[in-house]
C-alpha cells in the first residue's frame, strides 16, 4: 500500500465502495515517509501488546451485500473437510507485518467475528519492535494502513480461526525503494529471533527498479535468510499493477515488465491474484480466472531458483512470480470492518494484499497437520504441480496486461495450462492441498 502524499491514493490493497452494486475500486494508499530510522529499542513499551479493548462495537451493522463472506470463501477453498477434522490452525501463530497498524484492531476483529459468527482467535498480540508507532491521525496514510491491517488480520483469521495472530506494527510507511524497509527488517528480525510465529504475511512491496541498486535491495533481505534457516514460511503479495509496477515517485507505472520485491525473492512465496464468481453458498458459478491487475513476471535481480527449473521455458534464467494465487479481484472483494476513522465501519477490500493473508491461513493449517513449521514451501508447491495434484487448481483464463491512464501499456502474461506468469501454479483446493503440503508435496 502506498500514496504519493498528495492525496492521490495508490497501492496494493484496495477499498471498494460498499453501496449496492458499487464495485469501482479505489486504491488504499499511504504517504511517503522518511527512511533510515534507528534500530528498534528492546524496551517493554516497544514489545508489549497495544492497549486496546477487545469488546465489539455495540452497533456493528450489516456487512455490505456485495462482499464475499467468510462462509462463501471457506466453501470456495474447500476448507469444510479440514474443519470437520479440527484442522483450523490450532497451536500455530500467523505473524502479520504492517506499517503503522490500526489503533482499533482488537475491537474491530471482535466486531467482525460477532457479525459473522466466528470465534475469537487463540490470541491477538500487537507489538512494535522497530519503535513506537506515532499517534493515529485520520489522513490518507494512516487510514490506508489501518484498512490494510484490518483486512490482513480479519481474513487470515477467517482461514485459520484457531491460530494465534501477532500483528507487527512499524513506525514508518513502506512506499517504493528502500522506504520503510529498514524498520521492517528490524521488526522481522525481532520476530524471528524470538520465534514468535511459523508463517509471516507481508502485504507490501516495492518495484525492484526503485531501489538505487541491486546491492541496496540485497542488503535488506536478511530476515528471509533467517526465516529459511529456522523453517518459517514467508509470503508476500505480488502487487496490483499487473505486469508493471510503480515508479519511484509513484506518479506512474513502468512501460515495461517489472516485478515487486519481496515477492520476487526466491526465499519468499509470491502470492498472486484471481477473480472468483461465487454463488451464495460459495460454490463456483465459473472457474477462477487470473485477476487482470495481479502482479507477475520475471525478476531483474534474482536468478531462477532450482524449484522453478521445471518451468524454465516461462521464467528463463530469472525468478518468476507469482508462485500461487488466491482471491484478489475487486469483482470478488471481501467485507472488512474497521472503526479507526472515528465512526467508520464496513467496507469492501481487494488486491493481492487480500490474497496473501488468505494463503497465510492455509499455511498455518498445513503447519498444524505437519506438527512443525514447514519453512520455505515453494519446492513443495512446484512438486505438487508437476505431479498434477488435485490440491492445486490450474487457472486457464485471464491475463495481467497493463492499460493505464498515463498511456503506458505492458502486454503482460496470459493464464495457461500449468505454470504461468499471471497466476503462478494456480489456486488452492485446501482439503487436498493442506495434507499434501504438510507432507512436503
Amino acid at each position: 500500500m502506498r500514496s504519493d502524499g498528495q492525496g492521490r491514493v495508490r497501492g496494493r490493497a484496495r477499498r471498494v465502495a460498499a453501496g449496492a452494486g458499487a464495485l469501482a475500486a479505489v486504491s488504499l494508499g499511504l504517504a511517503c515517509s522518511a527512511t533510515g530510522g534507528s534500530a528498534a529499542s528492546s524496551s517493554a513499551a516497544a514489545q508489549s501488546p497495544a492497549a486496546q479493548s477487545a469488546s465489539p462495537a455495540p452497533r456493528v451493522g450489516q456487512p455490505p451485500s456485495v462482499a464475499v463472506s467468510p462462509a462463501q470463501l471457506t466453501a470456495a477453498y474447500n476448507l469444510g473437510p479440514l474443519q470437520k477434522r479440527g484442522i483450523e490452525g490450532a497451536g500455530q501463530t500467523i505473524v502479520i507485518v504492517d506499517s503503522f497498524g490500526s489503533p482499533t484492531i482488537a475491537a474491530d476483529l471482535a466486531s467482525f467475528d460477532s457479525a459473522f459468527g466466528l470465534r475469537a482467535p487463540a490470541s491477538l498480540k500487537v507489538i512494535q519492535p522497530a519503535g513506537p508507532v506515532p499517534a493515529y491521525r485520520d489522513n490518507t496514510t494512516r487510514s490506508g494502513w489501518a484498512s490494510e491491517t484490518s483486512m490482513d488480520v480479519e481474513w487470515a483469521h477467517v482461514m485459520a480461526p484457531a491460530a494465534a495472530i501477532v500483528l507487527v506494527e512499524t513506525p514508518t510507511a513502506e512506499t517504493e525503494g528502500l522506504a520503510g524497509f529498514p524498520q521492517i527488517v528490524t521488526a522481522e528480525n525481532y520476530v524471528l529471533r524470538h520465534h514468535l510465529g511459523q508463517v509471516i504475511s507481508q502485504s507490501f512491496g516495492a518495484t525492484e527498479q526503485t531501489f538505487s541498486s541491486p546491492a541496496q535491495l540485497l542488503a535488506v533481505r536478511g530476515p528471509y535468510r533467517l526465516a529459511a534457516r529456522d523453517h518459517v514460511t514467508v509470503l508476500a503479495a505480488s502487487g496490483d499493477n499487473g505486469a508493471s509496477g510503480e515508479t519511484l515517485d509513484m506518479h506512474s507505472v513502468y512501460n515495461r515488465p517489472v516485478v515487486e520485491w519481496p515477492a520476487s525473492d526466491p526465499l519468499v512465496t509470491a502470492v498472486g491474484g484471481t477473480q472468483l464468481k461465487l454463488g451464495q453458498d460459495g460454490q463456483r458459478l465459473a472457474p477462477d480466472s487470473a485477476w487482470n491487475q495481479g502482479g507477475g513476471g520475471q525478476s531483474a535481480i534474482f536468478a531462477r531458483p532450482s524449484y522453478q527449473n521445471g518451468v524454465a521455458r516461462l521464467t528463463g534464467s530469472h525468478r518468476g512470480i507469482p508462485d500461487i494465487s488466491m482471491d484478489a479481484s475487486c469483482s470478488s472483494p471481501v467485507a472488512v470492518y474497521g472503526t479507526f476513522q472515528g465512526g467508520g465501519g464496513w467496507q469492501t477490500s481487494c488486491g493481492t494484499s487480500l490474497a496473501t493473508p488468505l494463503m497465510a491461513g492455509i499455511v498455518a493449517l498445513a503447519d498444524q497437520v505437519a506438527g512443525h513449521p514447514l519453512g520455505l514451501i515453494n519446492p513443495a508447491l512446484y512438486k505438487m504441480s508437476a505431479a498434477h495434484s488435485a490440491g492445486i487448481t490450474d487457472i486457464l483464463a485471464g491475463d495481467n496486461a497493463v492499460h493505464s491512464d498515463s498511456g503506458a501499456t505492458v502486454p503482460g502474461y496470459r493464464a495457461a495450462p500449468g505454470y504461468d506468469l499471471a497466476s503462478g501454479l494456480g489456486t488452492v483446493n485446501a482439503a487436498v492441498f493442506v495434507p499434501l503440503l504438510a507432507r512436503g508435496g
